[in-house]
């Protein structure tokens, strides 16, 4: 199946726009991607048309939502190779780690120990440092290497008898690194513990196929898989989500509730109290669909392509200053820039219309290991081009001049 990128684009209706006077080019997609118009309209036609809450009712429009919604988690149990019980639907990826924290939280014991990397995104380290100051758990951060890839003897030095649980994502937000979780899981399971993979950027990027990685529960979230924002998925193997305890209490979620007892939902709905993000998980299923439909291998060479392309014109500068090379790493270029802040450097490149992210990216432990406060980001998505390559370029080098 050929992939088209041009093709592709005209699908998301707001790179047709301009920004302060020139075309937009989009490369902030690692924090949120744009939508197509599948998307737009799914969600649309969902509340023009079909919309009511869902499980509960016993009238038309509430069966169309229920089965918008239910569909969706096919959908998402389809992109992942997971069975539909294995799909619980949250409001982002960040709910979902806190859940898993929280949940698998209740059995951890003074002394046990989470193991996770020094590449993770916050919301992969602060839920674990809340179970720390709750439980007494320790919390170790296996080292990254000058390269940006994570350092695979430390990391196996510190999973022991004491492992509960390795957190890992499998794509970094900021250096693009790929670990390779089959191999991380190998270690977890060896030693009795669980693995949770952060793919909020795998997802979208990487293989997300649970089956084939094995993890005992893997995040990942709409905004960036092209779908709308306020609602992200956990998947849990059956018997993993079975032995949790709930999250969150409410309606939905229960078998019975009497003055005395209640009596849990079987997974999924055991974890999805109350309404659910209904108009977005029905956008999810939808930009799921629409990207299912998509040549994923060609995708992946053509962000690869656009990656290598910025990052040979780059190369020759001595101003220029990579983070994060590690071999096969994905399409996300970290950079700082001599003598200019990054944030200066963004706001100056927005004036060209071009979209990048400045600052920490949520990930402070990896900028102290690079002894940095703050970093630029350009992330290429499907719907990028050579044109949006070289724009940045050249308006990179223009912000650059204004600085010497």
């Amino acid at each position: 199946m050929a992939f088209d990128p041009n093709a592709a684009r005209a699908q998301f209706p707001i790179l047709s726009r301009q920004v302060n006077g020139r075309p937009l080019v989009y490369l902030d997609n690692a924090a949120s991607a744009q939508k197509p118009r599948a998307v737009i309209q799914a969600m649309t036609a969902a509340m023009e048309g079909s919309y009511a809450n869902v499980h509960r009712g016993l009238h038309t429009l509430a069966n169309e939502t229920t089965e918008a919604y239910e569909r969706a988690r096919r959908s998402v149990a389809a992109y992942l190779n997971a069975a539909e019980d294995e799909i619980v639907f949250t409001k982002g990826g960040t709910e979902a780690i806190n859940l898993v924290a929280n949940s698998f939280g209740q059995s951890v014991q003074p002394g046990d120990e989470i193991v996770v990397t020094q590449m993770e995104h916050h919301s992969n380290i602060v839920p674990w440092h809340m179970l720390r100051e709750r439980k007494g758990a320790v919390l170790r951060f296996a080292r990254v290497a000058d390269d940006g890839s994570l350092d695979m003897e430390h990391l196996a030095s510190l999973i022991g008898s004491k492992t509960r649980m390795v957190a890992v994502t499998q794509m970094s937000n900021v250096l693009g690194t790929l670990n390779p979780v089959p191999e991380i899981g190998r270690m977890a399971h060896a030693v009795g513990a669980q693995i949770l993979v952060d793919g909020c950027q795998g997802a979208v990027h990487a293989d997300p196929d649970v089956r084939a990685l094995d993890c005992d529960y893997y995040v990942c979230t709409g905004h960036k898989l092209y779908g709308p924002t306020g609602i992200g998925v956990l998947y849990g193997k059956a018997e993993a989500l079975a032995a949790l305890p709930p999250y969150q209490g409410g309606g939905e979620m229960i078998e019975s509730v009497t003055e005395d007892a209640v009596r849990y939902a079987e997974p999924p709905r055991r974890f999805e109290a109350g309404t659910p993000p209904i108009l977005e998980a029905i956008g999810l299923g939808t930009a799921l669909d629409w990207l299912s439909g998509q040549d994923r291998a060609a995708i992946h060479a053509h962000e690869q392509a656009l990656y290598d392309r910025a990052a040979q014109a780059l190369h020759g500068f001595e101003w220029f200053r990579p983070l994060g090379t590690a071999p096969g790493k994905g399409a996300i270029l970290a950079f700082t820039v001599d003598g200019a802040h990054a944030h200066d450097i963004a706001q100056i490149l927005d004036r060209y219309g071009v979209a990048v992210r400045a600052g920490q990216h949520c990930a402070e432990p990896l900028m102290s290991r690079f002894g940095l406060t703050s970093s630029i980001r350009a992330s290429m998505a499907l719907y990028n081009t050579t044109d949006d390559v070289d724009a940045f370029v050249d308006a990179l080098g223009k912000a650059r001049t204004f600085f010497q």
